[in-house]
């Protein structure tokens, strides 16, 4: 996280007072001598060097006059000396808000007090940071981080307007207007940037690109999904990381904000707003709102239409809507919705992983035969009545459908509206689809054991290191087999 501009002045205002105390120190002086030289009470300089008061410039250069240096030398960031550099960073870690939330009085340091004390209170600070960042390394702190994300951009209609202002921005630069854009136009775009867009055999697996930031290179692997959605967008999220001035994160919450940012402005560039809005509102007009039409007039993924409507359709045709996706074993793998759709939720209010209900057309669409057509379905809930499209895929991970859906006032916009097919699901009543049959429960009670299979993503904490998720060795690796390519 960014510190705060106050406490980062106060930092660098601490570092200045130490080194003019060094000089002062140097020369032999007091405080009410070196005063006297510069025109100020001895008191005003003790507050400077303290880090508690901005000296004017004009002060400066009297005090570098005064103790024999140069300004510059005044103002270095570096701290003048061992014990400083001590003092500068106990300070910092008292200031944080992780010291602060413990209600601990800070330690005050004098003149007196021993380097080795304060070595070992700095010791202490750095396993309480440790330790703090596993904890926010878990699942469960994984998972609240996770949903107050989702619950913010919930707040916002899942719209970031800042970001759809830059990818427009830079897709006039690199003399986009209208149609799917294509590789030569994103490779436009990366060389405005000073990138080269380079495709890799050997990309360590656990990486979707990486970025060479000192040869201005970004590799891809080679192989592309159908359309070229794949790369496309690959290289358009490593762009954003540049773009949006990413550091590496420092927790889970700035790891998941970062991925949703970079898939948001790749998403902007490949349908960017102005002509996705004008397509939508014409559909709209024709009462023709389609996932499959919209997929196509961009070239993209089913997925990334979908999952694009919820950033546009709210904002600008006033529609609330909601997304699934979810797994052949029913869990549910991404969501978003704003229309009031009853999801399932675990005790910290996270959606994502719970089992969707079986009577919902993300379920129900994988026992359709063809598998190849828009599911269309009307689902009565506890909260109204859903009208739903699925589409079902395959990948790596098994089958998975796609839904988008609204309320049944708004289905009168859609392809598929007529259709018959009609559910009712009461979950979370239980006897709604979790429940099974009491005859058919005491048929099999105590006569059958199933073993479940564990999701390891439950599991999985936010790896420690420079690159969140990654091996940095493996890359590391990569990027000095290709210092000569």
């Amino acid at each position: 996280m960014t510190p705060r501009d106050d406490q980062k002045t106060g930092l660098e205002l601490k570092t200045l007072g130490h080194r003019i105390r060094h000089y002062r120190l140097e020369q032999g002086f007091t405080l009410d001598e070196l005063g006297a030289q510069v025109g100020v009470a001895g008191s005003q300089l003790s507050l400077i060097e303290n880090g508690k008061r901005e000296p004017k410039l004009s002060l400066l250069q009297a005090i570098a006059a005064a103790t024999g240096t140069a300004v510059t030398d005044l103002i270095s960031g570096e701290p003048p000396n061992r014990r400083a550099a001590l003092e500068i960073e106990l300070e910092r870690a008292q200031s944080s808000s992780l010291f602060r939330s413990l209600g601990i009085a800070p330690v005050r340091v004098s003149k007196t007090l021993p380097d080795e004390t304060i070595e070992a209170v700095l010791g202490l600070h750095r396993e309480l940071q440790r330790r703090e960042s596993e904890a926010i390394a878990t699942p469960e702190e994984a998972r609240r981080a996770n949903t107050e994300l989702r619950l913010r951009m919930r707040g916002r209609d899942n719209h970031l307007p800042e970001l759809e202002q830059l990818a427009e921005k830079q897709l006039r630069a690199a003399g986009h207007t209208q149609g799917a854009l294509t590789h030569r136009t994103v490779s436009i775009m990366a060389e405005q940037l000073g990138f080269t867009l380079i495709y890799a055999n050997d990309l360590p697996s656990a990486t979707r690109s990486i970025t060479d930031l000192e040869n201005g290179r970004i590799y891809l692997p080679p192989a592309s999904i159908p359309g070229g959605h794949g790369l496309r967008s690959m290289a358009l999220q490593a762009m954003a990381h540049r773009l949006l001035g990413h550091k590496p994160p420092t927790s889970y919450a700035d790891f998941l904000q970062q991925r949703l940012e970079i898939n948001y402005y790749a998403a902007c560039c490949l349908m960017p707003e102005t002509q996705s809005v004008r397509f939508l509102q014409q559909a709209k007009k024709d009462r023709n709102l389609a996932v499959e039409d919209f997929r196509d007039a961009f070239g993209v993924t089913h997925e990334a239409a979908a999952m694009r409507m919820t950033n546009l359709m709210t904002e600008h045709l006033g529609m609330p809507l909601h997304f699934l996706r979810v797994g052949e074993a029913g869990q549910i793998d991404r969501v978003y919705e704003n229309d009031g759709l009853p999801l399932p939720e675990d005790v910290t209010g996270a959606i994502e992983g719970q089992i969707v209900c079986r009577k919902f057309s993300a379920r129900s669409a994988f026992d359709q035969q063809n598998r190849t057509t828009e599911h269309y379905q009307y689902t009565d809930t506890p909260a109204g009545t859903f009208w739903c499209s699925t589409q079902t895929g395959t990948s790596e991970r098994g089958g998975f459908s796609i839904t988008v859906g609204v309320r049944f006032d708004d289905a009168k916009w859609w392809r598929g509206r007529e259709t018959q097919n009609r559910a009712t699901s009461t979950c979370p009543d239980e006897n709604c689809c979790r429940r099974a049959p009491s005859d058919q429960a005491a048929r099999w009670k105590g006569r059958a054991w199933p073993s479940a299979r564990v999701h390891t993503h439950m599991f999985a904490p936010l790896p420690r290191g420079a690159f969140p998720g990654v091996d940095e060795t493996t890359v590391y690796e990569f990027l000095d087999r290709h210092q000569g390519a």
